[in-house]
């Protein structure tokens, strides 16, 4: 038996998301041959942003996932909110290239913050002993 796999699942899609941030960072760095900070280069900038504002946020949704599947009381919903700040976050790193996608960006910020939140209050109310 796997301890925390709903954790363990979700850490393993947010380091594999980190990854394919940091290449799309690359490629629009290596297009623009700008290597060291952004050199006012729009597309850099929001590439970057992209990674940057996703390892803002995974640490906190990954705490909590680990935190709330710790005390047992995640079963089934845990597992479908992580998949779906994954699938915000994929969402938000598309957007935020503008275009066609643009409406990614509030997509995956929106299911960003909605996650956070949620998770949030379900860690108080256990803690409270609601839940």
């Amino acid at each position: 038996m796997t301890l925390l796999p709903v954790t363990l699942a979700a850490a393993a899609a947010a380091a594999i998301l980190n990854i394919w941030l940091m290449v799309r960072v690359g490629a629009v760095r290596n297009a623009a041959k700008v290597f060291v900070g952004d050199d006012g280069n729009e597309n850099v900038i929001r590439r970057m942003r992209a990674h940057a504002n996703f390892t803002e946020n995974a640490p906190f949704v990954l705490i909590l996932i680990a935190a709330i599947e710790l005390t047992g009381k995640g079963d089934p919903w845990l597992a479908y909110v992580a998949g779906l700040f994954i699938l915000g976050r994929v969402a938000h790193g598309f957007g935020m290239d503008g275009g066609a996608l643009g409406a990614g960006r509030m997509v995956g910020t929106m299911v960003s913050m909605l996650t956070l939140l949620g998770l949030g209050v379900v860690a108080v109310l256990i803690v409270l002993g609601v839940m």
